[in-house]
């Protein structure tokens, strides 16, 4: 799958946080990580190199925009801050950065949920993240995926607080 010009962009400030360490700190604390003070930085050149400069200030502006990025000025230096928004859209550009094929033992992965009515929110953003990871809906709250997608599932499910609500399967035959 293609990435957007907004999700590679994305997950290329995600990898830097990732790197260093600071996702975990993110995730405790949203407004403690800042990335990548000073506009002289090396993703940034990428970006500038691969658009023109009006193409890249698009870029900033619709981040910006989305509310995937904030862009704040302190002593003099820029410096971007990767909101709550934009870590979910870097992550959704993972799966389909990692979504390599189906599984070569012909199992397939179903997973079932209920989600009360009153956590709505909570209900939506797991359907988009199934659909990122390949999953196609089976029956409703059934979903199934012929990909090896398994880790990913349980690490989101995690992260996002819904394995309370879900049930996993690996179906070995039909």
């Amino acid at each position: 799958m293609k990435l957007t010009v907004t999700e590679e962009f994305l997950w290329d400030i995600y990898s830097v946080l990732e790197k260093a360490g600071d996702v975990a700190g993110f995730i405790l604390n949203p407004r403690a990580v800042k990335f990548m003070p000073g506009i002289k930085n090396p993703i940034f050149e990428k970006y500038r190199h691969q658009k023109s400069k009006m193409r890249f200030e698009q870029l900033l502006y619709y981040a910006k925009r989305k509310k995937y990025i904030r862009i704040k000025s302190s002593e003099g230096n820029k410096t971007i801050i990767l909101t709550k928004e934009g870590l979910s859209k870097a992550l959704k550009a993972s799966f389909k950065i990692e979504l390599k094929g189906k599984r070569k033992d012909g199992k397939w992965i179903m997973l079932v949920f209920d989600i009360p009515q009153k956590y709505r929110k909570s209900r939506d953003l797991l359907r988009s993240i199934l659909c990122s990871l390949g999953y196609k809906l089976f029956q409703q709250s059934v979903w199934v995926t012929p990909y090896d997608v398994l880790s990913k599932t349980e690490e989101s499910l995690q992260f996002y607080s819904l394995d309370k609500f879900v049930k996993l399967f690996l179906i070995e035959k039909v």
